[in-house]
């Protein structure tokens, strides 16, 4: 076994290479990136010219740390509603990665690209011009196609928080929660158990697709049977179930999920059509109240990740900023203390494709994350079954990856 990384109060190097955050320091910041509001207010757009470089090599203005090794973290903390909480939940993760790292090696140079994809390569760009070796976020799709751009034409590598994979690239890479490994882990689970034939109903539309050839995918991998497959409009899940009820056969499982807010209706939709004893399987955004008390997924599976490192960071975050964070601020403290245990341990290599897509990977407030060459990313999740009104791990997160 090689030691990546010494052993400090806060940190140490997990098996098989793998960069294990033990401390508080490395579990926190992914988890509450993904989720609902936080409530706290974003911050006012800034009207002052964007901060830039001091003489003396001191930190420019709006920046967290000391640290020779610089470190860009790209939000739109400006921007209205949902996702300018989420960036402030970010970003205020990260604060708390950085202040639970014992004598981080980075400063982190923080840009608000104001929700707005054009700014976002300013922004990043305007970070490459301060120094930095290593790019946070941006937070959207559209941000990641723009920011990228600048840090590829620069040759720095980028860790984004987007969950659209057509962003990822070699150099740019995904720290999100991606449902296509939601699938990937409880298909596989489910054939571990015996399921054989596995139909599916889908929402139209982005999502859906995505999920839709990922299944695909996994049943040919798999060497399952694929079962008959629904897509529905949105307000027609009533109809598509319907007709999946009719066309079931003897398929033995059946994946259904859609985004949160209207993940309810379609299970309405199921037990209205009649669909019953069969296995029920599904993805994380299961894991809601709304959609955990619906008669129809009562004992389903569904794939997320264990929530104890999640409710460890989550109770800090309260502590420090006496407010609750959204459910995927731990993406930025992940990214945050993955970028200061590199700056300590690994030299001149700190963010090198090799050091980043270490085949044995990170441990992470989530559970164990690694990222591919491709840019996209592989997470060990729990399977949880749901049982009256709320969801249990049958089946738990492996504890690490096999060499690849």
């Amino acid at each position: 076994m090689t030691e990546l990384l010494k052993p400090t109060p806060r940190f140490s190097l997990s098996r098989r290479q793998a960069l294990q955050f033990s401390g508080s320091a490395s579990l926190a910041l992914l988890a509450a990136a993904c989720g609902g509001g936080s409530g706290l207010d974003p911050l006012p757009p800034q009207t002052s010219p964007p901060p830039q470089p001091q003489a003396g090599g001191q930190a420019p203005a709006n920046s967290i740390g000391s640290g020779p090794v610089r470190v860009g973290l790209i939000l739109p903390l400006s921007a209205p509603g949902l996702i300018g909480a989420a960036a402030n939940a970010i970003r205020n993760a990260a604060e708390l990665a950085m202040s639970e790292f014992e004598k981080p090696e980075i400063t982190l140079l923080i840009k608000d690209d104001r929700g707005d994809a054009g700014v976002s390569r300013e922004m990043t760009q305007q970070a490459l011009s301060e120094g930095a070796e290593l790019i946070l976020g941006p937070f959207t799709a559209n941000a990641v196609q723009q920011a990228s751009a600048a840090s590829k034409a620069a040759g720095r590598p980028m860790i984004a928080f987007s969950s659209d994979t057509s962003v990822a690239q070699p150099g740019v890479y995904l720290l999100s929660f991606t449902p296509q490994t939601d699938v990937a882990r409880i298909l596989s689970y489910a054939a571990s158990r015996g399921k054989r034939s596995i139909a599916a109903l889908l929402p139209e539309g982005g999502f859906g697709n995505v999920i839709a050839a990922e299944y695909q995918q996994q049943i040919s991998r798999l060497g399952l049977t694929q079962g008959p497959m629904r897509l529905y409009a949105p307000g027609r899940a009533n109809e598509a179930a319907r007709a999946l009820a009719a066309e079931l056969g003897t398929s033995d499982a059946l994946l259904t999920t859609d985004l949160t807010d209207v993940m309810g209706a379609t299970a309405d939709a199921i037990a209205a059509a009649g669909i019953k004893n069969i296995q029920m399987l599904g993805t994380g955004v299961w894991n809601d109240l709304s959609v955990l008390q619906k008669p129809a997924l009562q004992k389903g599976w569904f794939a997320a990740p264990d929530s104890a490192g999640y409710n460890s960071f989550a109770s800090r975050y309260r502590k420090r900023f006496n407010n609750s964070p959204t459910r995927t601020a731990t993406i930025g403290y992940d990214s945050v203390a993955l970028a200061a245990a590199l700056a300590l341990t690994q030299g001149s290599n700190r963010f090198t494709q090799a050091t980043l897509t270490n085949p044995s990977g990170f441990a992470g407030q989530d559970g164990i994350f690694r990222f591919r060459a491709d840019g996209t990313n592989e997470r060990a999740l729990a399977v949880l079954q749901v049982n009256n009104q709320s969801a249990q791990i049958i089946n738990a997160a492996p504890k690490g990856f096999g060499e690849s």
